[in-house]
């Protein structure tokens, strides 16, 4: 199956699918409206398609429980954004060629938008039909990937290493939480939706950890070789804020041959897949976003 077949078709049904969940917030118009405004503000969705394609590679029907897990995860990465935008954090006013939440609703009703959306993203998973045993283990999960020792703890190293010229091994350690962990619970969710054996499932979650990686050095790199236009949101931000990127540390080249190796051992994982009976070609199709 094409990539682009599978997009055209499951994306639509997320989308669908986040709407009416979204739409049972009806007590609070204003509230409802700032959740709304941020995730219908466009996005590649790279989180919940990485757990619908591994589910498709796994046999699996993408049913509403896969839907509600993607759109979960679609959920929390909204907030995060919500928050990322923030005068006390990123201070950016553009989002995926939007004016961000707080531009348009004000500070207040921007955090609190993602306060909801981040609460309601366990909710949701709370709500499946799936066995207790995979709803427990999703919400564990899903909270550690995105908490103390995981999304939020990058977020806070990213911000103390402003003041500061950090490792590489430092910097990979802060994007491996800040970036990766949401694409490697993904993969996880992904394994664990569509019944991976557990040496397939191990597999997956390094090959998120990869993906994650080449994600956060592609943004890097697209930081400061695209326009604003290109990038939905303000071009040279990371070095108009000092913040510590694979350009700044290994040079645009450098940071080109570290993307290059990255995906390297991305595509081990698959090679590895595929020798166990894993269809690999939709997870081959999604490496190629990352072109330069």
């Amino acid at each position: 199956m094409q990539l682009a077949t599978f997009q055209n078709k499951m994306i639509p049904l997320l989308e669908q699918h986040m709407r009416h969940y979204l739409a049972q917030f009806t007590e609070n118009k204003t509230l409802q409206a700032a959740m709304q405004y941020s995730l219908e503000a466009g996005g590649k969705r790279i989180r919940p398609l990485l757990i619908m394609l591994i589910c498709q590679s796994l046999g699996k029907k993408i049913d509403p429980d896969v839907l509600s897990v993607a759109g979960s995860l679609e959920f929390l990465h909204t907030y995060s954004l919500i928050h990322d935008d923030l005068p006390e954090m990123d201070n950016d006013d553009l989002r995926r060629g939007k004016p961000t939440n707080h531009k348009v609703f004000g500070q207040d009703i921007a955090v609190l938008a993602g306060d909801a959306l981040l609460t309601e993203a366990f909710g949701w998973i709370a709500k499946t039909k799936l066995s207790p045993k995979k709803r427990v283990t999703l919400v564990a999960e899903l909270a550690k990937a995105a908490g103390a020792n995981g999304m939020v703890a990058g977020q806070t190293s990213d911000i103390l290493g402003e003041k500061t010229t950090l490792t590489l091994a430092e910097l990979m350690q802060v994007h491996k939480n800040k970036t990766g962990q949401l694409l490697e619970y993904a993969c996880f969710a992904g394994a664990i939706l569509g019944g991976a054996t557990p040496k397939q499932e191990q597999a997956l979650v390094t090959f998120g950890q990869k993906f994650g990686l080449a994600f956060q050095i592609y943004d890097d790199i697209l930081d400061v070789t695209a326009t604003t236009a290109e990038l939905g949101k303000t071009a040279n931000k990371d070095v108009a804020e000092n913040k510590n990127t694979y350009p700044r540390l290994l040079g645009l080249e450098g940071a080109k041959q570290a993307l290059a190796d990255t995906l390297e051992q991305a595509k081990d994982q698959l090679e590895f897949l595929a020798g166990s009976g894993f269809e690999t070609s939709l997870l081959r199709q999604v490496l190629e976003y990352f072109k330069l």
